[in-house]
């Protein structure tokens, strides 16, 4: 069963389930108490995370500086690698991240655009948004602004901003053309995609798809690699590309995830400048 447009269960059903497990980090708590699940999109015990530890963070690809520099909360362990250094940043740039969390990658982006660029975050839970307003405010970061919507549907322009990041959100939407879509539409020509996020290595079963609570943890909604790179070039983009890192790679935080078939990937496309 394709991933791309989840028919098994409701888009509503799982938006829910992502958005109580979310819920549930933005509090402190891990996950949403009635879950049971796992505390984190990397499959770990509750009570953890999987980079919350700077040792996990930086083997997803952060420096011991980028940690320095965060405000405390904004690192809650839930990527799966480093988007904003998949590509060069540059001075004055507008930035989108997908499934903003508590801003980590928002934070790390503003530092590479400076005080002339911008970074936009867009969560669809409103306690996600009101903490990384509030981590924002700490770090003083006047540059970054986080706005409350669905990645489906995203509350920015169009042609309004010059990247794309994402880190271990997009596998937890139910429409995921309609993300690529939505993130080619609010591209600038020659905008760039830049994502982490985890690809299935094999088929996953109707019945896992159809599991919401699996769907959530990221264990069971990613999309094989032909079909994500199907969507994004439907979408409209070019030079479409997907690293999978391979087994050996993988923090051992992540280890869970790869025994489902699950493993990160970075991936990057363009939208062409005519």
């Amino acid at each position: 069963m394709s991933a791309s447009k989840v028919k098994a269960v409701s888009d509503d059903t799982l938006r829910q389930q992502v958005r109580a497990r979310y819920r549930g980090f933005a509090a402190g708590s891990g996950s949403s108490a009635s879950e049971g699940q796992s505390s984190s999109c990397c499959g770990e015990e509750a009570g953890s995370s999987c980079c919350g530890q700077s040792t996990i963070a930086t083997q997803l690809g952060y420096t011991t500086d980028d940690l320095a520099a965060l405000p405390e909360g904004a690192n809650l362990g839930l990527g799966c690698g480093n988007p904003t250094g998949i590509l060069a940043l540059k001075p004055r740039q507008v930035v989108l991240d997908l499934g903003s969390g508590g801003g980590i990658d928002c934070f790390l982006a503003a530092k590479k655009v400076g005080v002339k660029g911008k970074v936009i975050g867009v969560d669809m839970t409103p306690e996600m948004v009101a903490k990384a307003r509030v981590n924002a405010q700490k770090g003083h970061y006047a540059n970054v602004e986080f706005r409350l919507g669905e990645i489906e549907h995203l509350p920015v322009a169009d042609g309004s901003v010059d990247v794309v990041i994402s880190n271990c959100v997009i596998n937890l939407v139910p429409d995921k053309g309609q993300v690529y879509r939505e993130a080619f539409r609010a591209l600038r020509r020659g905008g760039r995609l830049a994502i982490s996020d985890v690809v299935a290595t094999r088929p996953i079963s109707a019945r896992d798809r159809a599991n919401p609570a699996l769907w959530s943890s990221c264990s069971s909604g990613a999309l094989e690699v032909k079909e994500l790179k199907s969507l994004l070039r439907r979408a409209g983009f070019k030079n479409v590309r997907v690293d999978v890192k391979v087994p050996d790679e993988v923090p051992e935080s992540l280890k869970g995830q790869a025994s489902l078939g699950m493993v990160s990937a970075d991936i990057t496309a363009t939208k062409s400048q005519g």
